[in-house]
């Protein structure tokens, strides 16, 4: 299956897997959606990961959701694509956006990788906005 955006696939993979109440997902890998994992797992918003190589062509990542124990909802409260294939958001350093006052991230595209806002922020450089999740 041919997929245009694998950014919002991924994203959706994940909000679909949430909604139904998944504790794993599996989505197919690439160097971008494998740092995008990363970075969700630094900050909290999923339990672990696993990078599958042997498993296709391209490998598999499966991501464990994170729940919250108190009432056993989703940590992430939503995944949001900024730019899309139809139109790209780029930003200068300065620009880059706050999410929720500082409380979610946005993860950018930069010539340095795939860095959450803060730290795109401290390096001061700008870049694509990929997706804010808070």
């Amino acid at each position: 299956m041919i997929v245009t955006d694998p950014i919002a696939d991924f994203l959706t993979r994940i909000r679909n897997a949430q909604s139904a109440g998944h504790k794993v997902v599996e989505i197919p890998a690439s160097k971008l959606k494998k740092a995008m994992t990363k970075i969700l797992y630094d900050q909290g918003y999923i339990l672990k990961y696993k990078f599958d190589d042997e498993a296709g062509k391209q490998g598999v990542i499966k991501i464990a959701i994170k729940y919250d124990p108190k009432d056993n909802s989703p940590v992430i409260r939503k995944l949001e694509r900024v730019s899309r294939p139809g139109l790209r958001k780029y930003v200068k350093a300065a620009d880059l956006p706050r999410v929720i006052n500082g409380l979610g991230i946005a993860i950018v595209s930069t010539s340095h990788g795939i860095l959450t806002d803060k730290e795109a922020r401290k390096r001061n450089v700008g870049g694509e906005v990929l997706c804010y999740i808070y």
